[in-house]
């Protein structure tokens, strides 16, 4: 039955993290430190800078009587064990950087739909929905007479607004419908850069599932690796590889992005653009330059993620990872093999040495500062016992009847060693 499907469908997404962000006993405060951290301007953050903010998101939040007690290093390791963040090693950088897993933006935005509703239907939602219907009949039909009547049919349209402009009689959209048609491009824009992280999701799991295929197969060459030592990237030509190339190559059209630049610019500029958030007016100011920065991350990964499976299988690294695969399958048999015949607390008679260090991030570790650990050099007066305050009088009254042949440094020295000056000095 479909609801039977249906639930089995629901259930798997709420064992995802998705469902696990959304139901964590502090989802509320979760949400708005990783929103805060993340949803901004700064997309990525490095390790350094982002326990700096969380740091002080953690302090904002207890003021308030929040219940949080671990520190921003320790949430920041459990956000990366649940899912939320990823952590990557960017090549020449000098720590690692943190940024929102596609699961954690998908729970953002659904939590922000919830929190700031859209209209529930607008003329220019319906408008992109006609438009887009209308386009693909137009541009899927094989019939020429038809196309050729659409053809002219828009011909005739143009030449009407053309005459209407030339007359001074040119129409434009009411603000109210502008600034709605406004919103609604940078709705499709947000969709548009959250997909990025879905993409590159895609080409990670597509690298780990060759890597995995190649220690796998058993053969002596298969498949994958005669095309990949005949020069082919089975990554760039997978279906994610195949849909992001011709993004990119849209994307960095140099014709297509100056209209798109130009068209930003000057819809900011015109009069209904004041009615926007200024969040809103800076998000379009600066959508080609995240378009561009976005795109360029998720290409740079791809021909990464290439080169990398290359280097894999040219350095001849998939022999011995395929080696470690083999020996860990014998250790697996040979485990199930005995479970029936040794029990599991039998002694074995082989020692296990582990180690004792902690294994920890480099970010979790500071710098010594020999000079924020100086002992006190202070040194305090201890009272003189009685037995010595006599000897220092009998001391000082010798030095009145001393001879005037006695150097004065004589008595220092006596005094430094708590003796009293030879009659000789």
């Amino acid at each position: 039955m479909k609801v039977l499907h249906t639930s089995e469908a629901y259930q798997a997404i709420r064992e995802g993290r998705v469902w696990r962000l959304l139901a964590a006993d502090l989802a509320p405060q979760v949400l708005a430190m990783l929103g805060d951290l993340f949803m901004g301007d700064d997309k990525v953050l490095p390790g350094s800078v982002l326990f700096e903010r969380l740091t002080r998101d953690l302090e904002a939040l207890r003021s308030q009587g929040h219940a949080l007690p671990q520190t921003a290093q320790a949430y920041a390791a459990d956000w990366l064990s649940q899912g939320w963040l990823s952590r990557r090693f960017p090549e020449g950088a000098s720590e690692e950087v943190y940024e929102l897993t596609a699961d954690a933006v998908t729970a953002l935005r659904l939590i922000d739909s919830i929190h700031r509703p859209r209209t529930a239907a607008t003329e220019s939602r319906l408008a992109t929905v006609m438009q887009q219907v209308i386009g693909l009949a137009e541009e899927t039909d094989t019939n020429a007479h038809r196309r050729l009547a659409a053809l002219m049919a828009e011909r005739d349209r143009l030449d009407q607004d053309i005459a209407a402009v030339q007359r001074g009689q040119a129409r434009t959209l009411p603000e109210d419908r502008a600034v709605e048609r406004a919103r609604e491009v940078i709705a499709l824009a947000q969709d548009l850069t959250a997909d990025f992280r879905h993409v590159r999701d895609a080409f990670e799991r597509l690298h780990r599932d060759l890597r995995q295929s190649l220690m796998e197969h058993e053969g002596h060459r298969g498949d994958v690796l005669e095309q990949l030592f005949a020069g082919v990237d089975l990554i760039g030509n997978s279906e994610a590889g195949r849909t992001f190339t011709a993004f990119w190559r849209l994307l960095t059209d140099g014709e297509q992005s100056l209209a798109l630049t130009e068209s930003l610019d000057a819809v900011t500029h015109r009069d209904f653009a004041r009615r926007l958030d200024a969040g809103e007016r800076r998000f379009l100011q600066s959508l080609t330059t995240t378009l561009l920065a976005e795109g360029g991350e998720v290409h740079n990964v791809l021909q990464q993620f290439a080169r990398s499976l290359r280097s894999f299988v040219q350095s001849r690294e998939f022999q011995e990872n395929r080696r470690l695969h083999v020996l860990l399958k014998q250790a697996q048999l040979a485990a199930l093999a005995a479970k029936d015949h040794v029990r599991a607390n039998e002694p074995s008679g082989f020692t296990l040495s582990l180690t004792s260090s902690r294994i920890r991030s480099v970010a979790q570790w500071t710098l010594y500062d020999p000079s924020l650990r100086l002992p006190d050099a202070h040194m305090e007066d201890a009272a003189p016992s009685p037995g010595a305050s006599r000897t220092s009088r009998r001391w000082f009254g010798s030095l009145k009847s001393t001879s005037p042949r006695c150097a004065p440094t004589s008595g220092l020295c006596s005094l430094k060693h708590r003796r009293p000056p030879s009659p000789t000095c």
